[in-house]
């Protein structure tokens, strides 16, 4: 096997499955080796009960560029998030629609209060980027921003997409995110995220329960024996040869089924209170029906931080917003990702090159920059170098 092998992908996250499939089309033998049990990386969905759970509130803003350019929407079957959200505030709940999806709506947000129109310069100020580079917060304050529109509404948004409580990440991120949910709706395949990395999978070699112990120009070795060589090694996993330089921000998934949705229509929910350990809430089952077996409804809700949440305190905080009804919910699992999303810190390097010595190659979102897009654009650079070396 090794003889015939250009190259061999350690990891098959989207990064790394996006960079095995740019070689595969190149016509390039591949093989990706996998230490689990199936390809996704933390891009995974797990079926509970019936239930369709994704690790982590993760969507898909259908604008982002590299996932237009390596994915079919069509087959994703992708289902939409409305566009805006809706705010918890003041003890009650507060839509703040996008008024070019609905104008009636939007023009509403800015009656109630969330946002107005004197927030528009700043919204466009932190879209456009420019200026010295401080932390998201800092950028926040110094937009001209309302107190309600930066504490209730962009505060958890960004907390949501980030997870990072203090908003302490570089503002050269900004631009990317707000343009990106500006220029579309987030969506989720009708049968969970994990249809993303099992479509670059497709007509890819990828071996499962590969566990590798160390990896070199040119060659792996495996923990169960033997050594695997190729022209070119690729890792695709942070933990091999390099790590997020400033570590990384955790979060945790706690997943209820209940008999109806506390909130209908698909909608994210952000806490603009502070109110209790949920940040961000949703209810996939209103998103796409596939998420949760007919006749229930699932609800999603996110706690920053890498502990095992409290699930009293999470009880007591949705109790709080959707009444008595949050005590019939049955808990279905909490998911604890300690290395959800690589820490992007003012001025970290938003591009590490790919190639760190002749034959052997990297990439991740940890290496770019941490989206979705950018996992998928690493691996893409990673692949370039490759054939640009191979000749």
């Amino acid at each position: 096997m090794s003889d015939s092998l250009d190259a061999i992908v350690v990891g098959a996250g989207v990064s790394g499955l996006t960079c095995a499939r740019t070689l595969a089309r190149a016509g390039l033998a591949v093989t990706v080796l996998e230490r689990g049990d199936r390809p996704g990386g933390r891009v995974r969905t797990d079926v509970v009960e019936g239930f369709r759970l994704d690790r982590g509130f993760q969507v898909l803003p259908v604008s982002y560029p590299e996932a237009r350019r390596e994915l079919d929407y069509a087959a994703l079957d992708l289902r939409r998030f409305a566009r805006g959200a809706i705010v918890r505030v003041d003890g009650r709940f507060r839509r703040v629609a996008d008024p070019r999806a609905d104008l009636v709506r939007g023009l509403r947000s800015l009656v109630r209060g969330v946002l107005s129109p004197r927030d528009a310069p700043g919204l466009l100020r932190l879209a456009r980027g420019g200026g010295a580079e401080v932390t998201i917060a800092e950028a926040l304050r110094r937009a001209g921003l309302s107190e309600r529109a930066r504490e209730a509404f962009l505060a958890p948004f960004l907390r949501g997409i980030t997870l990072d409580p203090r908003l302490s990440g570089s503002s050269a991120f900004l631009p990317f995110v707000l343009q990106a949910f500006a220029a579309g709706p987030a969506a989720v395949p009708a049968r969970g995220m994990s249809e993303i990395p099992e479509q670059l999978a497709a007509a890819l070699d990828v071996r499962t329960g590969a566990r590798v112990t160390t990896v070199g120009p040119s060659a792996v070795t495996l923990a169960e024996g033997g050594t695997l060589t190729a022209r070119a090694v690729v890792v695709a996993s942070a933990g091999i040869v390099d790590e997020p330089v400033n570590g990384w921000h955790g979060v945790s998934c706690v997943s209820f089924a209940a008999l109806r949705p506390p909130l209908p229509g698909p909608w994210l929910v952000l806490d603009g209170e502070r109110s209790g350990p949920v940040n961000n809430l949703c209810v996939p089952s209103e998103v796409s029906a596939e998420y949760a077996p007919p006749g229930l409804a699932l609800v999603s809700a996110s706690v920053l931080g890498d502990d095992q949440p409290d699930l009293d305190a999470v009880r007591h905080q949705l109790r709080g917003w959707f009444g008595r009804q949050v005590d019939g919910w049955s808990h279905l699992h909490t998911h604890v990702i300690p290395q959800a999303v690589p820490v992007y810190s003012v001025g970290g390097e938003l591009l590490r090159p790919p190639r760190l010595t002749p034959g052997l190659y990297a990439c991740g979102d940890h290496r770019q920059h941490p989206s979705l897009n950018g996992a998928l654009a690493s691996g893409r650079r990673a692949a370039e170098a490759v054939l640009a070396d191979l000749g």
